[in-house]
């Protein structure tokens, strides 16, 4: 199998992996969670090179925090336009539906740092240290957009059109970080602390 195919493969495997996310019930995320991360973990194994996308060095780090913390900024300026403006209408229970994903599935204090993560290592081994380490000959620094598109039209299955805007924000900026500092660390830091934060610290809505 030539590597385009593989690679098709790869995504109908991470795609049906996530359909749990969002046709189970909210109680069940934990094992969503592991369901649809065990598969990109395993796509992006399976795919060879793994290892070789990690290079962590003190800047790349920062950089995945500072990203991090500007993601945060983002979503919270975004909190209020979304009360202010109520765009396509969209409202805080759109946003209250999503963050409440972790706080209300009554899973112990570890299992939800555990589920959080399984969510940064499993989106980003796949999303970006495999399809878009595919995509990036191809597209240049359009890459990361085009693998955040993607992420995005899977999430439409979830009928929550602000987890879909929110999931093409988050991704393009995970898949700058990846693009500019090579180091799939920076990104999986970036992906962990942010989840922390909005999930679990500091919910927005």
């Amino acid at each position: 199998m030539d590597k385009a195919r593989r690679s098709a493969l790869g995504l109908a495997i991470v795609a049906a992996g996530m359909m749990p996310l969002f046709l189970l019930p909210g109680r069940d995320f934990a094992l969503s969670t592991f369901i649809a991360t065990g598969c990109m973990a395993a796509v992006a194994v399976a795919s060879g090179g793994y290892r070789r996308l990690f290079a962590p060095l003190g800047w790349t780090l920062a950089l995945g925090a500072v990203a991090a913390a500007g993601l945060y900024a983002l979503f919270y300026a975004g909190n209020l336009a979304i009360v202010a403006f109520h765009p396509l209408g969209v409202g805080t229970q759109a946003e209250a539906s999503i963050y409440a994903l972790i706080a209300s599935s009554g899973n112990p204090l570890p299992l939800q740092v555990l589920v959080l993560a399984c969510d940064s290592v499993g989106f980003e081994s796949y999303f970006r240290g495999t399809l878009q380490t595919y995509a990036a000959p191809r597209l240049g620094p359009a890459a990361p957009f085009a693998v955040a598109a993607v992420d995005a039209l899977i999430h439409a299955a979830s009928l929550n059109v602000l987890w879909v805007v929110s999931t093409f924000f988050a991704d393009s900026v995970w898949g700058l970080t990846y693009y500019r500092t090579g180091d799939l660390s920076s990104s999986m830091l970036s992906h962990f602390m942010w989840d922390v934060a909005i999930f679990m610290v500091a919910p927005i809505g």
